[in-house]
């Protein structure tokens, strides 16, 4: 018998999108929970949904395990978990009936749960953990056990009590990360992990947080789990994560999963010190801001350490956008930082936004010259997606009735009344992406031209993509041009 039953609610089938790419991370925020949990003397479990069917397989969990407490725990530090795919959503709370039927307390923390509790006490959830959970959850276990719980007195809760919600007193996030054990890796079957990376990308990717929060203010981002706060681990509790993963799990590589890795003056030249004096030897991605990236010590010491690839939240190439936005970035930074970490042999790598109010097809345009100007390693392209706890969301929010979240992460529908037609920002990120395909064959091609005995099976691959990619992008901006102001 299992004091509790760990899970969350990331199902990678019922995410086409993530399905097809093959490269999922273990719920690290569930790990650290688990891993404190344990390590006060309560015995836990993990069921695992990463690589689950459906919903209904936690039944049979629950009836070898027995808990007392079915915990559904989703990790805060996936961006994937701190937006709401309805499809999640579902699953999360046909599990939490389940559990209910069962006869476990139930206990929730996630994104979606902090800004809708009552969906999930809808579906037989006893509490929900709002904000930063670790050291709430703990707490609010310890006090279940008492002959007496005085749940009152837990920060960062709610509950129903005679139908209505109580909403106790807001927790401080943690400022001493150190202070946490490391995740409970051992909870986690990595083999499934491992072979699906192995077999989309030729090595095997683990996850590591440094850092929790984000100080910036950009207006369409949400921080229901941590916060505007910024807080840091030590380099040296790092370190030793990492020796960890590499000795026990074999990892390769690593995603250090922060939104914005090493912003506290001089972490990075420590942390590439430490790995230098441990010999420790390890690849890794990380997303940062342009602005932090015009420093060339910390470029540098990213470059020492071990990155081989930025993604930047560049949004834009219009500076009228970034301006609405409240990025606090110029796109001369963006430009900046991107030929700084190429000097460094960095891959650049842009997030891109398309949808935000007021966008007109000039700033469209701007973005479109921005890529191909600047020609990134590679894209990720979203439309605007508004978040509970936002002012973007303050103000589309009455056109959210029908529809206020996606299905999974590739659905990318407009929520809300913009210039453009829903329709119209789904080919344009067709478009957007068979047109960088076509820059980056053409460049290739004249690479080779220019020194061919640098010519590999690579290169070769990215000019034949290009033969498909040219025609194609036309046809794709034909069709753009369709549907241009047909709402």
């Amino acid at each position: 018998m299992t004091d509790i039953l760990f899970t969350h609610s990331y199902f990678l089938k019922l995410d086409p999108k993530q399905w097809k790419l093959r490269q999922p991370y273990a719920p690290l925020g569930t790990l650290y929970a688990a891993s404190l949990l344990r390590e006060n003397g309560f015995s836990v479990a993990l069921h695992d949904t990463m690589f689950c069917g459906k919903a209904a397989d936690v039944v049979d969990v629950i009836k070898a395990q027995q808990p007392a407490y079915f915990v559904v725990y989703d990790d805060g530090f996936n961006y994937l978990t701190k937006m709401c795919l309805t499809n999640m959503r579902d699953a999360a709370l046909e599990m939490i009936q389940f559990a209910s039927i069962l006869g476990c307390k139930i206990i929730v923390s996630s994104s979606d749960a902090t800004d809708h509790p009552e969906k999930y006490f809808d579906s037989g959830a006893d509490y929900v953990i709002k904000g930063e959970a670790e050291q709430t959850l703990l707490e609010l276990v310890q006090e279940l056990e008492k002959h007496n719980p005085d749940i009152n007195s837990i920060k960062g809760i709610c509950y129903m009590k005679d139908n209505r919600m109580e909403v106790n007193e807001n927790r401080k996030v943690m400022k001493d990360l150190d202070l946490l054990p490391l995740p409970a890796w051992d909870l986690v079957d990595l083999k499934p992990y491992k072979k699906m990376w192995f077999k989309s990308a030729g090595y095997f990717s683990m996850n590591i947080a440094t850092t929790r929060g984000c100080p910036f203010k950009c207006n369409w981002c949400a921080k229901p789990i941590y916060g505007n706060r910024y807080n840091v681990r030590s380099p040296k509790e790092v370190i030793a994560e990492i020796k960890m993963i590499i000795s026990k799990y074999d990892a390769d590589h690593i995603w250090f999963c922060d939104d914005i890795f090493g912003l506290k003056p001089g972490w990075v030249i420590a942390f590439a010190h430490l790995l230098k004096m441990e010999n420790i030897r390890i690849r890794f991605r990380i997303q940062s801001r342009a602005d932090l990236l015009l420093q060339q010590d910390y470029v540098q010491a990213l470059k020492d350490a071990g990155c081989e690839t930025v993604w930047i939240g560049a949004e834009s190439g219009s500076q009228k956008i970034l301006d609405a936005m409240d990025k606090g970035i110029t796109v001369e930074q963006i430009e900046k930082a991107t030929v700084l970490l190429k000097q460094f042999q960095i891959k650049p790598c842009f997030f891109i936004q398309f949808g935000y109010l007021d966008e007109s097809p000039s700033d469209i345009e701007s973005t479109i010259q921005m890529i191909q100007r600047l020609m990134p390693h590679e894209i990720g392209i979203s439309v605007s997606y508004p978040l509970p706890g936002t002012p973007f969301y303050e103000r589309v929010k009455t056109q959210l009735s029908k529809k206020s979240n996606w299905t999974d992460s590739d659905e990318l529908a407009l929520m809300f009344r913009n210039q453009q037609s829903s329709s119209y920002y789904k080919q344009l990120h067709r478009y957007v992406h068979k047109l960088f395909r076509t820059e980056m064959a053409w460049q290739q091609a004249k690479k080779l031209l220019k020194h061919p005995l640098q010519f590999n099976f690579n290169s070769l691959k990215k000019i034949i993509a290009g033969c498909y990619y040219l025609p194609s992008s036309y046809l794709a901006k034909t069709r753009l041009r369709q549907l241009e102001n047909m709402k």
